[in-house]
């Protein structure tokens, strides 16, 4: 399944970047997670990120590697996890531009790919649950970055 969208944040790109790339605070703002743990700076980490469709919840331990990272316009990375009895795979990519009035404009692409028990339980659920998961994500984003101006 391909979400995209997009969210203006009112700080500048540097700013909107450097919250981005840091896995602390993208951690808290991320639905589910419970841990984040660096294995290599800007590289590699692994995380156990609990989802909730519907009635169906699975708790997912996996890594996620940094692919591309072209400070400060666009990063690239690839997720793995698994839960018992499915997996689930994800490309994600953030673009950041900037934007009136020293606003940051990040546009985003996630694809993920569910597999096993999960996927054919839930697999109605999962792109509108995803996509609001995602909405909810962006928006504390742009919440705590606008906080601190």
């Amino acid at each position: 399944m391909l979400l995209k969208g997009d969210v203006t944040i009112h700080a500048p790109r540097k700013k909107v970047w450097d919250f981005l790339t840091d896995p602390n605070q993208i951690g808290q703002c991320v639905p589910g997670v419970e841990k984040i743990e660096t294995i290599e700076p800007l590289k590699k980490y692994r995380g156990v990120v609990s989802v909730g469709l519907g009635s169906v919840k699975a708790r997912f331990n996996g890594d996620v590697e940094v692919l591309e990272l072209d400070q400060p316009n666009r990063a690239k990375l690839k997720a793995h996890g698994t839960a018992t009895g499915s997996a689930a795979d994800a490309i994600s990519e953030v673009s950041l531009s900037d934007a009136p009035d020293n606003s940051t404009l990040v546009q985003w692409t996630a694809d993920i790919n569910v597999s096993g028990q999960l996927a054919s339980l839930v697999s109605r659920l999962m792109v509108p649950v995803s996509q609001k998961l995602a909405g909810v994500f962006y928006d504390e984003v742009r919440k705590r970055i606008e906080r601190e101006e």
